[in-house]
């Protein structure tokens, strides 16, 4: 009779061993999962995941059984190997992921789109899970000055006595500043010995040229048939600030982001008609170095797809209206970060 009883207690260890190993073997789709997240789980790639299971694309749904690697779940029977010495070059380098754009990755890693796609060769924007870039432009990643995040250098003060100094505050972009005292961003790139349009909370420009005093005239080149520049759009468009989000909204009672946008292009006299933000985005193109006026959207906020969008005002800066209201927001927010697509520009 024990005899019996063990015969049976080991049975019933190896039919379990055996179920661990089976459930390990497979996996049940589920909400949120993506075929590069189960590949992370499972220590595995998304392409040996596609082949196991014969798939076509990246696409997957719930409920779906996938073969898997046996190793989810599974302690190693033995210690794994030291990591090996870290690849100098290897920061030099980004492997695309499920959702990525090169818009997104060229803002996470501080370069422009351009350089992306200059270092890459590629002449598109289409990108694929595993693919691997160069997201530096030298071997060494190292004194590339050209490509450094640092601010630009303080500029040289202003000569004495002159009325043309300026300390940039919050919101503010060159474009604004150009407007605001009637000269032109060239002009103050020059006066001030800026490489970019990169500026900084706290930073003194001159606005005027030493032994010159400020021009009354707006500058030729500043003067455009219509009222739709980018100054004037983004002077319009920070009038606004604080006015509360209102769900499909067009009036300064209350916006919604695309709703915003609306607005503030037919106050400042664009005939384009009122879109959602999908309208928006299939009405403008991706482009390498965005300036102020520029168009910036986001995707996967409260809805799939593309589903926010602003205006972007210089400085890694956008304004737009948020569940918050109109308000400016940095595109280092975390949030935002995360779900930025790109910058584009109306056809």
């Amino acid at each position: 009779m024990k005899k019996q009883i063990v015969t049976i207690a080991a049975a019933a260890m190896l039919s379990s061993g055996f179920a661990a190993k089976a459930s390990a073997d497979t996996h049940v789709v589920k909400k949120g999962d993506t075929l590069y997240q189960l590949a992370i789980k499972y220590k595995t790639t998304v392409t040996e995941l596609k082949s196991i299971n014969k798939l076509s694309s990246d696409s997957i749904y719930i409920n779906q059984s996938l073969q898997v690697p046996g190793t989810a779940n599974s302690a190693p029977s033995v210690k794994p190997p030291a990591p090996a010495p870290a690849n100098p070059s290897a920061v030099n380098t980004y492997t695309v992921k499920s959702g990525d754009s090169l818009s997104k990755i060229a803002l996470n890693h501080k370069i422009s789109l351009r350089d992306l796609m200059s270092w890459n060769q590629l002449t598109h924007h289409i990108i694929h899970p595993g693919q691997v870039l160069r997201v530096s432009k030298t071997a060494s990643g190292n004194n590339d000055k050209e490509h450094s995040a640092d601010p630009a250098p303080p500029p040289a003060s202003a000569p004495s006595g002159s009325s043309g100094n300026y300390t940039v505050v919050k919101g503010d972009t060159l474009s604004l500043i150009a407007s605001r005292n009637n000269i032109t961003v060239q002009q103050i790139k020059e006066w001030n010995k800026l490489s970019s349009d990169l500026i900084f909370i706290g930073q003194k420009l001159t606005l005027i040229k030493a032994g010159q005093k400020p021009s009354t005239e707006k500058p030729a080149e500043e003067v455009n048939e219509g009222n739709s520049s980018a100054s004037t759009v983004l002077a319009e468009a920070q009038k606004y600030i604080g006015v509360p989000y209102k769900w499909a909204g067009t009036a300064p009672d209350g916006f919604d982001c695309s709703g915003f946008i609306y607005y503030v292009l037919n106050k400042t006299g664009s005939a384009l008609g009122r879109y959602s933000t999908d309208g928006y985005y299939s009405r403008s193109y991706y482009i390498n170095q965005p300036q102020p006026g520029d168009l910036v959207f986001f995707e996967n906020t409260y809805r799939p797809g593309i589903s926010h969008m602003g205006f972007y005002i210089g400085n890694n800066q956008f304004i737009h209206a948020s569940s918050n209201g109109v308000e400016v927001t940095s595109l280092e927010n975390s949030y935002y970060k995360k779900h930025f697509d790109g910058f584009k520009r109306f056809y």
